[in-house]
């Protein structure tokens, strides 16, 4: 990557991995880059399970009716919490957490794609938070946003076009 936007334009969701372990160096930047992440007022209060436990991450796989079976085959899943007492933005400081670890994941040759928990469901009556946090021990008071898939992309994504943005979306001085 020379630069940030050229990361930008090439972060894309990977759904497929190689088998290949993340390596225990690459997991520590990824997590220390999200301890980095701004909060509001500094509350900090994301918090990360890293799971690399093959049953684990297909028990994971299977906390949404869809989108999430493909975190069976990830060799990683990093699970994005917050506790709800320390900050009433909790979701967009997980949210920025998030992102910021997705954007360390591609700087270091790695893929990885978001998968919504926060108001999903499992199943018609349970939620996909609920069965997470049941699974993983999280307590109460932690909401649990997503869970990131991770690992060394077995498919390969093209950059975004620049041509087909939607520049349309950009207003300047009034919508």
């Amino acid at each position: 990557m020379n630069s940030f936007f050229d990361l930008l334009k090439s972060r894309r969701s990977i759904r497929k991995y190689k088998a290949t372990a993340v390596e225990s160096d690459k997991i520590q930047k990824i997590t220390t880059a999200a301890l980095m992440s701004p909060s509001s007022k500094r509350s900090n209060p994301w918090e990360f399970i890293v799971v690399q436990d093959k049953e684990t991450l297909i028990k994971l796989s299977q906390s949404r009716q869809h989108g999430s079976h493909f975190l069976a085959d990830a060799p990683l899943g990093i699970v994005v919490t917050a506790d709800t007492n320390k900050s009433d933005v909790w979701m967009e400081d997980a949210s920025i957490a998030a992102i910021i670890m997705q954007l360390q994941v591609l700087e270091l040759g790695l893929g990885s794609c978001w998968i919504q928990l926060y108001g999903r469901k499992k199943e018609d009556d349970i939620f996909s938070e609920t069965y997470v946090r049941n699974l993983l021990s999280i307590p109460e008071h932690f909401a649990v946003l997503c869970i990131l898939s991770i690992g060394y992309p077995d498919e390969e994504r093209k950059p975004y076009d620049e041509s087909k943005l939607e520049t349309e979306k950009i207003h300047i001085e009034l919508f």
